[in-house]
């Protein structure tokens, strides 16, 4: 059962550290569960099983959770506005837990990246991105947030991109991506406990390795 009642249990925890906001992008229903479009939502999902985190709050149009890694701060969240409208609850959940953008990451799917090949960025541009380009607008055009880029491949022929991405993987992708979301669950405790620069640089050295296997792959 989702608890409404929106809470801020940092204020009295007994660490003094700044939260971090993770977001997943995606869209709400189980019509989009499993679709390319969907994978923000479902490392945000391994992440709260991994560190036991309960997303039963509904806030600022976002079903939410918040807990620790270790002494670190989390909070978890899947906008429901649908992915165009994700700013719409990615900047009044920022602004209400008074965060600035270098403790916030947004999860996103990248066509830019193979299939399962993921990335991390201190910031930058929405790439085209609706659900990117929506979170920049709403946060007054400010790009210096990170992002966690989740590979997905690109579409086929002259298949069109939005039914692509509207569309479930097939078996080899989604054994790709099933292998890749624990290594970014992995990532994203590491930024917890090492910070962004650090856990940036060794993780994307890891994928650098892990893209140039997958080159010679079949799709």
């Amino acid at each position: 059962m989702l608890n409404r009642v929106s809470r801020c249990y940092f204020c009295t925890a007994s660490t003094a550290a700044r939260p971090w906001l993770f977001v997943g992008l995606g869209n709400p229903g189980d019509k989009y569960k499993g679709t390319r479009h969907n994978v923000g939502f479902e490392l945000v999902d391994a992440f709260a099983e991994s560190a036991g985190i309960a997303m039963n709050t509904v806030h600022c149009k976002a079903i939410s959770g918040e807990g620790f890694i270790g002494e670190a701060p989390v909070i978890l969240a899947k906008p429901q506005t649908y992915m165009n409208l994700s700013g719409e609850s990615t900047g009044p959940l920022a602004a209400y837990h008074k965060l600035p953008l270098n403790r916030v990451i947004v999860l996103h799917d990248d066509m830019d990246l193979p299939c399962g090949v993921l990335r991390l960025q201190a910031k930058g541009g929405h790439g085209s991105h609706n659900g990117l380009k929506n979170v920049i607008y709403h946060f007054r055009g400010n790009k210096e947030f990170a992002r966690m880029r989740i590979g997905i491949g690109r579409p086929p022929g002259q298949m069109d991109p939005k039914a692509f991405l509207l569309q479930k993987f097939n078996a080899t992708a989604r054994g790709r991506i099933d292998a890749a979301i624990p290594e970014g669950v992995a990532a994203l405790k590491s930024i917890l406990l090492r910070g962004l620069t650090e856990s940036a640089r060794c993780f994307n050295q890891e994928q650098k390795y892990k893209h140039i296997r997958l080159q010679t792959m079949p799709a």
